[in-house]
């Protein structure tokens, strides 16, 4: 189970890096860079837009938003893009520097 968390987190760290390069990538669209940068805001925004005391749908926006925000940011960038900074991601993985 602690070897599952460890290999998960090492993923979600290898993801983060891949993104963080994605959006600094010049032939990312800027409508891509957009929504990317509203995922991030509406997760990290005081308050959301259903209250979180209403049952079940206060928890579930996040869950729904987010997520959708991402997917279509990541239909937007060329694949050739994301496979670009993958490589540089894993390329810094084998040097040590992640």
């Amino acid at each position: 189970m602690l070897n599952k968390l460890k290999s998960l987190a090492r993923q979600l760290k290898k993801e983060l890096a891949v993104y963080r390069l994605v959006l600094k990538h010049p032939q990312t669209p800027w409508l891509a860079k957009c929504l990317l940068w509203l995922a991030v805001g509406y997760l990290l925004l005081p308050f959301d837009l259903i209250p979180d005391f209403i049952p079940i749908l206060g928890q579930l926006d996040e869950v729904i938003i987010i997520p959708a925000l991402l997917y279509c940011a990541l239909l937007l960038i060329p694949k050739s893009v994301i496979q670009d900074c993958r490589e540089q991601v894993q390329q810094a993985d084998v040097s040590g520097n992640i």
